[in-house]
């Protein structure tokens, strides 16, 4: 009898241990899924969330930054390290508060271990305090606001695209060589606008140059007019514009249609004479010179085959947000890879990522390792006339221009 009872207790017992063996296991596969799901170190899928928009004024910038990202990962059959890359795609409508939703939702309900996008700078600022809090990984592919890599830097956010800083300073100098050594500003009345347009004035006065005037027209403008009169009626050598998208289009062609054009050489950043608004714009952009730092005509080997690819793809030419997208996704890639395909520890991806470099369609990447911002060299292009359409020809190279930071 007392062998039978001991035979009990000892399966009792058994069944014990198993079932709390069982339920360590249950609460470790629950806490793993907490800390990153399958994109952890023991998933087999890296997942990627993109914040862009897809609907809205800038939905076409979004859709070439997807389809940059799109063709990168194509060419490497969405897989690095034996982890398949999934990306899932968020719609900002260029709004703060819907982007701040949408990151949030990614990372409770997807468990996305890198986060990338963003076009607006306001939708950058909205998310940055999520992104630093959570600790997650955070690629900047777009906006461009200066603050993002200097008062709101952060360890988990680098980006790879451009500063206002960058755009506007890299130009300065270049004109008062070049254009003359007076210049008028005209800029979209907006944050960004503003960046850009004060970095121009900074390389400007300080290689000699005077500032004669400026003028702010309000972002969404349509007619150019009363701007456009009393800049004719200033004495410069040049104008300096910022503007995008279809105030671009507008600013551009009614300043030829003023007569300025013949008057005052047009200076500004890549987006007045932009890949994808030059067909609008034709012929008045003939003669403006733009700083940027990609442009479809760029003679490297790498832009040759990244545009060829891209308009095989899609049945277009790539934009500069195409390459954006094109070279970020290339970033994930190589940083996954370096970690072996474990992306589990934040700290590890974004040190990885910090490390990157390599040859892109836009020429030689790097990160400023203090700034997190993107090492690059930035090209000075004239648009010029050719068999009756325009086409953006590069004529001076600024060699890897870093962001002062602070």
């Amino acid at each position: 009898m007392k062998k039978t009872w001991f035979k009990l207790v000892s399966v009792v017992l058994v069944f014990v241990m198993l079932a709390a063996c069982g339920e360590s296991a249950i609460n470790s596969s629950s806490d793993a899924d907490a800390q990153g799901g399958s994109g952890g170190a023991s998933g087999d899928t890296v997942k990627v969330g993109t914040i862009l928009p897809f609907s809205g004024v800038y939905a076409s910038l979004g859709k070439d930054l997807s389809d940059g990202m799109k063709l990168y990962f194509d060419s490497i059959n969405w897989e690095v390290e034996g982890k398949k890359i999934e990306l899932i795609e968020e719609d900002t409508e260029a709004d703060p508060q819907v982007a701040l939703r949408r990151v949030r939702k990614l990372m409770d309900q997807d468990n996305i271990d890198i986060l990338t996008g963003a076009v607006s700078t306001a939708v950058a600022y909205a998310v940055r305090d999520d992104v630093d809090s959570n600790k997650l990984p955070y690629l900047a592919s777009h906006a461009g606001g200066d603050d993002l890599t200097r008062a709101q830097r952060s360890d988990y956010i680098w980006r790879s695209s451009f500063s206002s800083w960058q755009i506007g300073h890299s130009m300065g100098e270049w004109a008062y060589k070049n254009i003359g050594k007076t210049m008028y500003i005209a800029a979209a009345d907006y944050a960004f606008g503003r960046e850009v347009s004060s970095a121009f004035k900074e390389a400007y006065t300080a290689a000699g140059g005077k500032i004669v005037g400026e003028v702010y027209p309000p972002l969404g403008n349509n007619d150019y007019a009363s701007y456009l009169t009393t800049i004719s009626g200033v004495k410069a050598d040049g104008v300096y514009a910022f503007f995008a998208g279809s105030d671009a289009v507008r600013f551009v062609q009614q300043y030829e249609q003023y007569g300025l054009k013949e008057k005052m050489p047009l200076v500004g950043s890549g987006w007045l004479v932009a890949e994808d608004l030059r067909q609008t714009i034709d012929p008045a952009a003939e003669g403006a010179f733009a700083s940027t730092f990609w442009d479809y005509n760029l003679e490297s080997k790498e832009n040759q085959e990244f545009v060829k690819a891209y308009e095989e793809a899609y049945d277009r030419r790539p934009t500069i947000e195409s390459l954006e997208g094109y070279d970020a996704a290339r970033i994930i890639a190589e940083t996954v890879k370096s970690l072996g395909g474990d992306v589990s520890d934040p700290d590890k991806v974004v040190d990885a990522m910090s490390k990157v470099s390599f040859t892109s369609p836009r020429g030689p990447i790097q990160f400023d390792q203090e700034t997190h911002h993107v090492i690059q060299n930035m090209y000075i292009t004239e648009t010029e006339l050719v068999d009756g359409k325009t086409e953006n020809k590069v004529i001076h190279t600024v060699d890897q221009v870093k962001d002062p930071g602070q």
